[in-house]
């Protein structure tokens, strides 16, 4: 029997959950990278910038960026384990994995040195002690299964070996909270329906957001999953939160 999930605010299904989730990341594909630019102002590339200038990859690394996306996050890994080195990056959606691998042709990498695959983030189908840094941006919220995820993410770390997450959270200033809810649910969802016709996906992303463990909630689960010297940072009053562990 399948267990209840969360879509948003919906009860739903494991299944349904990952057809619907699959669905929505199908419908913005194309236009990921100008929402996130909208919704933020532009300030997720400080938000990434900060995720990478904490991440430990060195040169001649193996790296895994899991729910990849467009991308982003693996061309900056790139660039510290380099040549002699690899980024591995994955994605459930064949769409955004479309959109990443362009991306990456696009900044003349051979994919020998950045490998595409699509992949379940719960289900990785790499062997146990194959990377040294595990990192996951605005991802990790819309697994069916968050414990198992970060599981995967803990077996398939080397010893000693970094897991980075860069997630949106809970704000921690006060009445902040109030002001980014009013913007969350009032105008997010118009800039998807301006931007990519699809206010449905938009107000899904804010509702995913809401009901994503905070910051100590969510620090607990990494540790459950076996990490050591787990740690978060906030960053813009903890609307978002920068999470690292290691695996000892």
């Amino acid at each position: 029997m399948q267990k209840n999930t969360h879509f948003g605010m919906q009860s739903v299904s494991s299944h349904e959950k990952k057809k619907l989730v699959m669905g929505v990341f199908s419908s913005v594909a194309e236009k990921y990278d100008l929402m996130n630019d909208a919704m933020s102002l532009g300030v997720h590339r400080l938000w990434k910038k900060t995720m990478l200038s904490k991440c430990q990859a060195r040169h001649g690394d193996t790296v895994l960026d899991v729910a990849a996306g467009s991308a982003d996050i693996s061309l900056g890994l790139f660039k510290k384990v380099g040549a002699s080195g690899q980024v591995v990056f994955s994605d459930l959606n064949a769409a955004m994995l479309h959109e990443g691998a362009q991306r990456v042709l696009d900044h003349g990498i051979l994919f020998q040195q950045m490998c595409a695959v699509q992949a379940d983030g719960s289900r990785l189908p790499f062997a146990d002690n194959s990377f040294n840094v595990v990192s996951i941006s605005f991802g990790i919220r819309n697994f069916v299964d968050i414990e198992r995820g970060l599981s995967e993410f803990y077996r398939v770390l080397k010893p000693g070996g970094q897991f980075i997450c860069l997630e949106f959270s809970h704000p921690d200033l006060p009445m902040l909270d109030v002001v980014y809810d009013a913007y969350s649910y009032q105008v997010i969802p118009w800039l998807g329906e301006q931007l990519v016709n699809d206010r449905d996906s938009y107000q899904y992303l804010v509702e995913s957001i809401r009901r994503f463990p905070n910051q100590k909630r969510f620090s607990k689960l990494i540790q459950w999953a076996g990490f050591d010297m787990v740690r978060y940072q906030n960053m813009s009053g903890g609307i978002v939160a920068l999470h690292r562990g290691y695996k000892i």
